[in-house]
């Protein structure tokens, strides 16, 4: 159950994912020409937008309104969503968390599904606890989901009763309830109880203008929460979950009649309130000006600024405002394409930075600026941003960019155009979902798709550099700077960053487009030929060798029209570099992939590619380098030449080494403000026995560092190709494309040197390990406890070890979460690797509070003894049969796992058909079976415990 829908000004994800006031919003996409337009008024507008042909939408008499769409991708799956009008917004006074509290509790006993059966219903039907089953609660509505098999008509058909139970017949048992208190309250300790909440109970507020929105967030109150009666949350129940604020929405492989009638014999019963409350529609009230908040943080490790300018929200209805909503995109695209230009500079003005002008919440648009600056370098920062704005509204954008990102656009719709048979259910569901919640038009592909091509034409430059016009003000403006707490005396006043911001603007002169009418590359390489060739009839495969010792494995399909994936690898990685050379080899990769290619540097590559959808970087990590990417069918020819040039012509950036440097050495800075990054900083060191290689860098390390070690160090791991195996998955024909291999593929340099990697024996230590840390001013508590050893490594051993993570999954939810309520979630990872030795580890972590630490300990281990003393409940290995067979059938049809798959077995010389299988050898998980596993594995006498824990006062 998750609340936790990010309210950002910006994509700035690392700043508010855990925030539980930040991050309680669902969070409207960006407008772009894929996924926007709104649907029809009751009175219509001469050139309002169409409704999609393909979803049958209907409304029962007593007010619920349904969307049903056929949709076979994924084959015999189905999304099932229920969506209510009813979010935090709604709350009394004293119901503040009782949406989200209501959301729990259609999990924990409904009318037809008592106490925790409804769960363990799905589980035995391959539905997953908090994967596939879930749900979110935002300020202005509540979202259930539930994917389900419609290969077994019972399942699916059941699928409707559950959402009906959700809509109307929740039970709200007060024993239940009494057990859920600790559960919710643990999810708002594991998401917030951190910096970013407290900054956000600062500044939220003021960006929401004292509105419902800033004192109703969804997490509520822990008092509230603690002590509310059942009757109060079964009144806000009874108030809000009812049929006429209800959507049942309904997207995949099933008949659309069937699925109807479903919907009436199971909704029809529902009623309303004799006399329902108005619902209220809710704003933020613009501000007269500017307003400025500075908050700090004791733990806080950035410094941020934010100015967001605040507009009335406009609902795409009509081809007018869907033309003005891709004119915005456009924006947004070039005016970010700009900063991130400045970020390649040697000294980049800032650490991070964004603009966009999207949704916001309440009912408004935002033109919004975000940025994050090095300690001490936030009126640069801030100055360097406002600047591009204040550019552009003096200079307005050039024809080239224009030109530029409407070619980048054509391939984002295109793309979406070409995959409009194999797109996924759940990217309808969102459509439908929007069209329900705020009018958001679904007009669908066809039609998007033409009238974007016909029409992206007439945007105009003099169009574009007017929404700058419209979008900058210094009316309903908010500017929020953060920062930690010792920093204090060093931020901005109102007075100064006012200041910074109005004087951004002086002495600017025109953006000049730096662009290269020079093609990728001057002429084809000399290739070579296939040697040899074998065919996998099994798995539809088949395997070449170039004459130059480079093989590929090729898997044609069909699972997406618009999709090749290719993925490249050798053994070697940063384990050849020695100890003094090693960070100036751990940035090789990242430096070279981010240096452009031959005699372009990344901006013009950039611009170069923004025509074509291609994507292809460079990789090494510890034990291998390779390359990765994927490209439309069209331009694969494309992808292999970037393949071919990051092998042959590297690029050298003396620019792109000294900004990421410097940037890196600003990160580090105020690491040691953060609990998790201090506790980061020890588990590092007890998962690899203490080597430096798996921590955060240093500055010292960073200054030994030098960038001609990198870029030889790069030469040296891509200098011979006859060790490398690629895999390319997705829509060719193996006969068209092999021509194309042989000529860029097949003219990789080759030495035959055979090398390998070395085993630098990076994992814990033997024995027991306790380690705590003492970090942090709040009652958060954060556990570690892992299991490791030697492995023998193939299918079999693989296959009880995924049963063991998952049976002890189930148990740890039963114990911590549901017995206990001392725990949100718990994370069980079973994770092992032939590769450089054969190695396990099975890692559980949980975030309680401080004080329940060692009864959580001791109930985990209570558990583990359990299984290893009687095995597995008979009904804990048949729902993870059942997961395990429903989402293998899901992943061999998706290109993605197939690529991962088919690298995994040749990194691991396994036999790739050993996949067709898998779900028949689910029946070696028995009783006995995960009983030895257990006692193998987790053996107590080689468990390292690592400990967060606030500090002691």
């Amino acid at each position: 159950m998750n609340f936790n829908k990010t309210l950002s000004v910006a994509t700035l994800a690392f700043l508010v994912a855990c925030g539980s006031a930040n991050a309680q919003v669902k969070r409207k996409p960006t407008p772009s020409p894929k996924n926007k337009p709104n649907a029809a008024a009751a009175v219509a507008p001469a050139n309002v937008l169409p409704v999609d042909k393909d979803v049958l939408i209907g409304k029962l008499p007593n007010g619920l309104t349904y969307y049903i769409r056929h949709n076979g991708q994924p084959q015999n799956r189905a999304e099932l969503y229920l969506v209510n009008k009813a979010g935090s917004i709604l709350e009394t006074d004293a119901q503040q968390g009782l949406a989200h509290f209501t959301e729990h509790m259609a999990f924990n006993g409904t009318r037809d599904f008592p106490k925790n059966a409804l769960v363990d219903y799905l589980q035995k039907s391959g539905v997953k606890f908090g994967a596939d089953l879930n749900a979110y609660t935002s300020f202005d509505e509540t979202v259930y989901q539930l994917p389900l098999p419609t290969d077994s008509v019972a399942v699916f058909e059941k699928g409707f009763d559950i959402l009906a139970n959700w809509a109307g017949y929740v039970s709200f048992d007060p024993a239940e309830i009494d057990k859920e208190r600790g559960v919710v309250l643990e999810e708002a300790r594991l998401r917030g109880k951190n910096a970013q909440e407290r900054l956000s109970l600062q500044t939220l507020p003021v960006l929401l203008n004292n509105s419902r929105y800033a004192s109703r967030l969804p997490v509520g109150k822990e008092e509230i929460l603690k002590n509310f009666t059942p009757a109060t949350i079964k009144s806000f129940y009874a108030d809000w979950y009812r049929p006429n604020l209800q959507a049942v929405i309904a997207v995949g492989d099933f008949d659309v009649k069937r699925v109807e009638a479903l919907i009436k014999a199971n909704f029809s019963g529902l009623k309303n309130p004799a006399a329902p409350k108005p619902r209220p529609d809710y704003t933020v009230a613009p501000t007269p000006g500017t307003v400025v908040k500075i908050a700090t943080d004791k733990e806080f490790p950035y410094t941020l600024a934010q100015i967001v300018v605040k507009h009335p929200h406009i609902v795409v209805r009509t081809t007018t405002t869907y033309m003005q909503s891709v004119r915005t995109s456009l924006f947004n695209f070039m005016l970010n394409q700009r900063l991130a230009e400045l970020q390649q500079k040697p000294e980049p003005p800032f650490l991070y930075a964004r603009t966009s002008y999207a949704p916001l919440i309440g009912k408004q648009d935002a033109f919004s600026s975000v940025v994050v600056s090095k300690p001490d370098g936030l009126e640069t920062a801030v100055k360097a941003v406002v600047a591009e704005t204040e550019r552009l509204r003096k200079f307005g954008f050039t024809l080239t960019e224009l030109e530029r990102a409407k070619q980048s656009s054509l391939v984002g719709i295109q793309n979406a155009f070409y995959e409009k048979d194999k797109t996924n259910s759940a990217n309808y569901v969102r459509e439908y979902q929007l069209n329900f919640l705020s009018g958001d038009a679904i007009p669908g592909i066809d039609f998007e798709y033409n009238f974007y091509v016909n029409n992206i034409s007439k945007v105009t430059l003099a169009e574009m550099n007017a929404l700058a016009g419209q979008f900058i003000s210094d009316q309903n403006r908010v500017i929020i700077v953060e920062g930690p707490e010792k920093d204090k005396d060093k931020l901005p006043d109102e007075k100064t960053i006012l200041n910074w911001i109005g004087t951004a603007g002086n002495n600017l002169t025109a953006y000049v487009d730096n662009v290269t009418s020079k093609p990728l590359m001057e002429k084809e390489p000399e290739g070579s030929k296939v040697l040899s060739e074998a065919k996998d009839d099994a798995i539809g495969t088949t395997s070449l060798t170039l004459a130059n010792g480079v093989k590929v494995i090729l898997k044609p399909t069909e699972f997406k029209n618009d999709q090749i994936l290719i993925n490249g690898y050798s053994f070697g990685g940063t384990s050849l570099a020695s100890d003094d050379d090693y960070t100036s080899a751990s940035f090789a990769g990242t430096i070279v992939g981010s240096s452009g290619i031959s005699e372009f540097n990344q901006g013009q590559l950039d611009k170069m590619l923004a025509d074509k959808n291609v994507n292809i970087s460079p990789y090494i990590n510890e034990i291998s380098q390779g390359i990765r990417g994927s490209s439309s069918p069209r331009d694969f020819e494309t992808a292999l030449q970037l393949v071919y040039l990051y092998f042959t012509k590297p690029r050298k950036d003396a620019d792109i080494w000294k900004g990421t440097m410097n940037q890196t050495k600003a990160l580090l800075a105020n690491r040691g403000l953060d609990p998790q990054s201090v506790y980061q900083d020890t588990l590092s060191a007890v998962l690899s026995n203490n080597n430096f290689r798996y921590g955060a860098t240093t500055v010292e390390r960073l200054n030994g560092a030098n960038l001609d070690k990198a870029f030889d160090f790069y030469k040296d791991r891509f200098a011979d190709a006859s060790g490398f195996t690629f895999v390319i998955v997705g829509n060719f024909n193996p006969e068209l494309i092999k021509p194309f291999l042989e000529t860029y593929l097949g003219a990789l340099p080759a030495t035959n040197k055979k090398e390998t990697y070395k085993n630098l024996k990076m994992h814990p230590a033997a024995g027991q390990i306790n380690k705590t840390v003492y970090k942090g001013i709040v009652d958060k508590a954060t556990v570690q406890m892992i299991y490791s050893g030697d492995y023998v490594f193939n299918e079999a051993n693989n296959l009880q070890m995924d049963a063991l993570e998952e049976v002890l999954n189930i148990k740890l939810i039963e114990r911590l979460r549901e017995q206990e309520s001392g725990i949100y979630a718990p994370g069980v990872r079973a994770s092992y690797s032939k590769n450089p030795e054969g190695r396990y580890s099975v890692t559980i972590v949980f975030t309680c509070a401080a004080a329940n630490v060692d009864k959580l300990v001791a109930a985990t281990l209570d558990e583990i003894n359990k299984i290893k003393q009687t095995g597995a409940l008979p009904a804990d290995i048949e729902k993870f049969a059942a997961e395990e067979a429903r989402s293998t059938q899901v992943q061999l049809k998706q290109n993605i796992s197939w690529s991962g798959y088919l690298i995994a077995t040749a990194q691991n010389g396994l036999n790739p058909d050993e996949i067709l299988s898998h779900v028949k050898n689910l029946d070696q998980i028995t009783v006995q079976s995960t009983k030895e596993t257990a006692n193998k594995y987790l053996n107590n006498s080689n468990l390292a415990k690592v400990i967060l824990m606030p500090e002691k006062k």
